[in-house]
């Protein structure tokens, strides 16, 4: 069980840290330019660097661990989420996540190989056209509106988590002080843009316009009319960048209590097994 959570731990890192250079060059690349960036456009700009594809296939790496550590930790229930509606949706939530960052991995091994989208709303448009395919089919659209709602739910717990700083208690004693304001800021960020992804998805589905669901780029974009507003979302998800790289440091992925209720877990399912073939 220690040597799982240990290789566990290495993929959770490496993620941690593949998703700290992207938000952190998403903010910086917002900031800089003043103009809405979607985390495809920072991937296509980091081809555009030298050593670039080395840098993005690294990248690509440490995404695919990212969420396959997503997925695992959801399997093993890691967090020890309770078997809830709130608990339920929440490793869903962790499920969703898993997948679209082995989606971003793709695509960022596609832009190494030369081959990812040129341009800067590429990512909007294929999110488009997926929605347009989904919304097709029957029911296609109360699924649409059931994808908005999730990330109104997301944006729900990531204001949350903004609000409580409870994200504190998976980091290590050691980590500097001020950790907590960064991800607070950071969460803050996520929870705005995830909430305007999560309302034009159910506006766009519910006016039978897929074409209009995007992204953190379209989200972004969004912001463009209040300079001031976008200024602090991009620099408060420039600061989620930092924070998912301290987390690449800190976080806390082989706590004993996690492997102490495993261990019960895996005792209690024996037993039960034992039980029924007596």
């Amino acid at each position: 069980m220690v040597n799982r959570l240990r290789r566990v731990e290495t993929f959770a890192r490496a993620g941690y840290a593949a998703r700290g250079v992207v938000y952190t060059l998403l903010g910086y690349f917002a900031l800089k330019t003043l103009d809405a960036k979607s985390p495809t456009d920072v991937l296509a700009k980091i081809n555009e660097m030298q050593l670039g594809s080395i840098l993005l296939v690294l990248i690509a790496l440490g995404l695919a661990a990212y969420g396959l550590y997503r997925l695992y930790s959801v399997a093993l229930n890691l967090n020890g989420e309770k078997d809830e509606l709130l608990g339920y949706a929440k490793r869903i939530g962790g499920a969703v996540s898993g997948f679209a960052h082995l989606l971003l991995a793709f695509v960022a091994t596609k832009a190494a190989l030369g081959s990812g989208p040129q341009q800067a709303n590429g990512q909007e448009q294929q999110t488009g056209e997926a929605a347009s395919q989904l919304i097709a089919i029957p029911g296609g659209q109360i699924v649409l509106i059931i994808i908005g709602v999730g990330f109104l739910f997301a944006a729900f717990q990531e204001g949350k988590k903004a609000y409580t700083g409870d994200f504190m208690r998976l980091l290590d004693a050691g980590a500097p002080p001020l950790t907590e304001y960064v991800g607070r800021a950071g969460y803050a960020a996520r929870a705005l843009v995830f909430t305007i992804i999560g309302w034009k998805i159910i506006e766009a589905a519910l006016a039978d316009d897929p074409e209009n669901v995007g992204g953190v780029g379209l989200a972004l974009r969004s912001l463009q009319e209040n300079q001031t507003l976008f200024i602090i979302v991009a620099a408060g998800l420039l600061l989620f960048g930092v924070f998912s790289l301290l987390m690449a440091r800190y976080r806390k992925i082989r706590d004993e209590d996690v492997i102490n209720r495993l261990k019960s877990e895996t005792r209690e399912k024996v037993a039960q097994v034992k039980t029924r073939n007596q």
